[in-house]
């Protein structure tokens, strides 16, 4: 693996390799009316894209923002759909391949074979295998304040110039990060460039490397900005938490989140959805919370004659593989007893049977 990216920008630019990346950017938007309009004229379209950034004239689109609610409210930017098939092209020819890979093997999201599951085993693993090494030890559990709004540009923009020294390449990469505007006072990356997941990742990176090989932790797990270190000691969290604090503020200017703090390890610790144990897994409160309150919801729509059952279907199945994850097999049970939408109707006899294969199966996977 080269130490850094060179001479691979006009290499990676042909038409071929745009017209992957368009089909990767459509996947599940083939309806979409962007997706639509691009593809009746898309030779054209793709020549036009491919000769821009060739020319080194290629310029970005006007963002489309709204806000999303779930699981905070948050304000997602989108940009014109030529800009993603971009994003995609990006990512997948110089991000994946030769930037990614020197990532630490204990960061999981927004990653091939990795993602929330995987974190949450990684971090019941490191607990099993710290306390049949050392026995008791305490939680050091960490997330950044406001992130993605909080990450300097222009630091991400000379992290990125350790890894690329191809001019053109870097050109590109500085017109994603500013979107053509340097503004000292500007803060913040876009939520929902396919682009920014992967920014942010090599953001955290820097810090990563310096828990790992400057404060030589072992024991770390980080899932985008939370992250969780075993320590053996409180006042070995104290100190460890302050070397972090300073590191973030001096080289990243980021500041850790007033929820971040250490404690014992049979309290369990929240992360990714479950709260793990040594012994267990749990899902977390807020879960089952929201699927109670939502299986309510679907049950007066129901019985108003107003529910859109393959939705909620949907959502259902999702939670139960979700939840399928932890120990849950009674609650699973219980809830799907609850859906008056699947056993008030002879269709979704079938469905109720499949729905217990599944929590079953799954349940039997985590033993």
């Amino acid at each position: 693996m080269p130490k850094k990216i060179k001479n691979l920008y006009d290499k990676k630019l042909t038409f071929d390799k745009l017209l992957e990346a368009h089909k990767r950017a459509k996947k599940n938007k083939t309806y979409k009316k962007d997706v639509i309009n691009y593809e009746l004229n898309l030779e054209n379209n793709l020549i036009n894209l491919l000769r821009s950034l060739q020319k080194q004239n290629y310029h970005l689109g006007n963002y489309y923002k709204f806000k999303i609610y779930e699981p905070k409210e948050r304000i997602i930017q989108a940009l014109p759909y030529k800009d993603r098939i971009v994003h995609q092209w990006y990512v997948e020819e110089f991000i994946k391949p030769y930037i990614v890979p020197k990532f630490i093997t204990t960061t999981f999201a927004c990653l091939t074979n990795k993602g929330t599951h995987k974190a949450v085993e990684e971090v019941q693993k490191q607990m099993r295998i710290f306390k049949r090494n050392y026995g008791d030890f305490w939680i050091l559990k960490c997330d950044i304040k406001k992130f993605f709004y909080s990450i300097n540009p222009k630091i991400l923009y000379e992290i990125m110039k350790k890894y690329i020294s191809d001019q053109k390449l870097l050109n590109l990469t500085k017109l994603l990060i500013f979107n053509e505007a340097e503004d000292d006072s500007v803060l913040g990356i876009p939520i929902g460039n396919y682009t920014s997941q992967f920014f942010a990742n090599i953001y955290l990176n820097e810090l990563d490397q310096y828990i790992k090989r400057v404060l030589k932790v072992k024991y770390y797990t980080r899932y985008m900005d939370d992250f969780i270190l075993l320590l053996e000691n409180k006042e070995q969290c104290k100190t460890i938490k302050k070397s972090i604090e300073i590191f973030l503020q001096k080289n990243l200017k980021l500041e850790l989140n007033n929820k971040s703090r250490y404690y014992p390890y049979k309290m369990g610790v929240n992360f990714c959805g479950y709260r793990i144990f040594t012994t267990h897994r749990l899902l977390r409160t807020s879960s089952k919370k929201k699927i109670k309150k939502n299986i309510k919801k679907w049950n007066y729509q129901y019985s108003k004659n107003t529910l859109n059952v393959s939705h909620s279907l949907q959502s259902l199945t999702s939670w139960i593989g979700h939840s399928s994850h932890c120990n849950s097999y009674n609650l699973q049970k219980k809830l799907i007893n609850k859906c008056n939408f699947i056993f008030s109707d002879k269709t979704y006899e079938l469905l109720e049977q499949e729905l217990i294969n599944t929590i079953e199966n799954s349940n039997k996977e985590n033993l």
